[in-house]
This record gives C-alpha cells, sequence and structure tokens, in this order.
C-alpha cells in the first residue's frame, strides 16, 4: 500500500506543493512545528533515509537547498532547521522549520493548527521567495 506522502506525490491527496522536480517534492506540513514548516520526501518510496539510493541522498540536500533559503527569507527565524525523524510516515522525509532555538524542533510539542488561508499564505510566502 503506497504511504501517504506517495499518494501527495501522485496527486490523490491534496497539497500545499512547495517545489517539485523528477526526483523530489516539497510540500507544507499540516500539523506544523511552526509557519513555514515545510516536508521534503524522494518521490520514490524508501522508509529509511539512510536506503535512498546514494545518489538521490545527494541530490535532496541539494533540491532542499533553495527552499530552506526561502524559508528563512519568508519568516522571522535565525535559520532554517533540518531534522530526519522517520517515525511517522514510513517514506523517508526531512522537515525544513524556520526556529530560533533548538527546542523549536521538539516534536512532543503541540503542532499548530492552521486554516486553509493561513496555509495558503504560508504557500505563497515561501514559493514567492523561490521565485524572488
Amino acid at each position: 500500500m503506497a504511504s501517504i506522502f506517495s499518494r501527495i506525490i501522485a496527486g490523490e491527496i491534496p497539497s500545499y506543493k512547495i517545489a517539485e522536480n523528477e526526483h523530489f517534492f516539497a510540500f507544507l506540513d499540516i500539523a506544523p512545528m511552526r509557519e513555514g514548516h515545510v516536508l521534503v520526501v524522494p518521490k520514490t518510496e524508501t522508509d529509511k533515509i539512510f536506503d535512498v539510493d546514494d545518489s538521490l541522498l545527494a541530490e535532496w540536500l541539494v533540491f532542499a537547498k533553495p527552499i530552506a533559503k526561502a524559508i528563512e527569507q519568508a519568516f522571522d527565524c535565525d535559520r532554517c532547521g533540518i531534522t530526519v525523524i522517520g517515525l511517522e510516515v514510513p517514506h523517508a522525509h526531512m522537515h525544513l522549520v524556520p526556529i530560533n532555538s533548538a527546542d523549536d524542533l521538539n516534536f512532543t510539542r503541540p503542532k499548530l493548527k492552521l486554516s486553509e488561508a493561513q496555509f495558503r499564505d504560508i504557500q505563497e510566502k515561501i514559493v514567492g521567495k523561490l521565485k524572488g
């Protein structure tokens, strides 16, 4: 059975897409730690990050880099943090989160509940910085 991320990539489940190429797909996390929280996933469904093909593993960070820079420009933060936990969905994924402290990456904290309008605004801010 396809993971929820594979279903998002296939367009079966709607998402707030940030960027895409032939190997990767980036979209807003619908249970974000902070506004601007983006998930970046390979299109090839692989459970664990270190099982991803070596060439794709290197390319993954290169794909994520401009997204991280756009997040830093779009939100009031010291930097864009990156984390890979991999327990929530059996499809390798990285989290890009605007942070001001390490505690901003504490995944045991309550997640934000945002409206569709808020998600669209966040999406537009990040995509706008990617294009600009």
